[in-house]
């Protein structure tokens, strides 16, 4: 395969660009409002929210840099091209939004011993802006966000906005009907404990995909199976599947044939299978007789161990009762 090989799954978050860079505007030019009004309130709730967006604006310009990067073509020293580099930004937002979460937790510890007083109306206006531009974005990434690790990545940014606008629009009512200063920095700190577990799971992901893990709805087994099915395929092994980015499965595997001269039929039929049972396009198979398996198949150390230990080394074979 040439380096200008095109891949046909291409990268998911390519369609979404537009409305990441619209996402992208709104959020950065509201970021400097809500900071703003924070500082001359001492709302640590919208300070928090304004840090939160400010995460929104580097996740997003992550976003945007990195479907600019995996558009790139490939060369001979990256022949995938770019497309890592989108699940490289969804690990940063991901820690991103970890860090955010660490920060407003030790600012609002520090304001449980002595609450500061805030005015509670100015909280209130501008937590109910905040919210509505948080809408908007987050109706703008929604359908990205379905396909695109990188997109979700930004989406679950906007969605902690959300709830923390939601959270200093709590806190501004309370604080305006009752005057108790302890709603700032107690919301504050529920916000940051609702957006953990969403950023762990993003970081979850982006790791498992630059480990080269199973993609997740795929099963191993199933598709191992379903190969092993195909008309004269006796048996697989070295079998691998792993996701290049969001949307762009891959699979390699040794498949050996029982009748040489059937070689092209069941790499057609194998391809086939592939796709139409689990959305697998971009297969690499490489197809051997019992000839070339008595050759090739000698042990790779001197002490008769396997070149690679792990699941990819399992054989699955053609069973006639299956």
């Amino acid at each position: 395969m040439s380096p200008g090989h095109a891949h046909a799954s291409g990268s998911a978050g390519q369609q979404h660009v537009r409305r990441l860079v619209f996402a992208l505007a709104l959020t950065a030019a509201f970021m400097v409002v809500e900071a703003t009004a924070g500082i001359l309130t001492g709302s640590l709730v919208l300070v928090a929210d304004a840090a939160h967006m400010l995460t929104d604006v580097i996740a997003l310009g992550f976003a945007v840099a990195a479907i600019w990067f995996a558009q790139r073509p490939a060369t001979s020293e990256k022949t995938y091209g770019y497309y890592r580099v989108e699940i490289l930004a969804a690990l940063v937002n991901s820690v991103l939004v970890l860090g955010v979460a660490g920060f407003i937790l030790y600012e609002a510890y520090g304001r449980f011993t002595d609450p500061p007083g805030v005015s509670g109306l100015p909280v209130l206006l501008v937590a109910s802006a905040g919210l509505a531009v948080n809408l908007i974005s987050a109706s703008v990434l929604i359908a990205g966000a379905r396909e695109s690790l990188n997109v979700r990545g930004a989406f679950l940014e906007v969605v902690g906005d959300i709830l923390g606008s939601g959270g200093a629009i709590l806190a501004g009512i309370i604080i305006l009907t009752t005057g108790w200063r302890y709603a700032d920095p107690l919301v504050a700190v529920a916000v940051a404990l609702l957006i953990v577990p969403r950023a762990l799971q993003l970081l979850k992901e982006a790791l498992d995909i630059l480990l080269e893990g199973t993609p997740s709805g795929v099963e191993f087994e199933r598709v191992a199976e379903a190969m092993v099915a195909v008309p004269g395929v006796e048996r697989v092994h070295d079998l691998h599947i792993w996701s290049v980015t969001s949307g762009f499965v891959a699979l390699s595997g040794h498949v050996l044939v029982a009748d040489p001269g059937e070689q092209r039929r069941v790499l057609l039929d194998l391809r086939r299978a592939l796709a139409e049972e689990f959305g697998i396009d971009h297969v690499t198979i490489q197809i051997e007789t019992a000839d070339i398996e008595a050759t090739l198949g000698q042990p790779c150390l001197p002490d008769g161990g396997n070149c690679f230990g792990g699941i990819s080394e399992r054989e699955f074979s053609h069973s006639p009762h299956r």
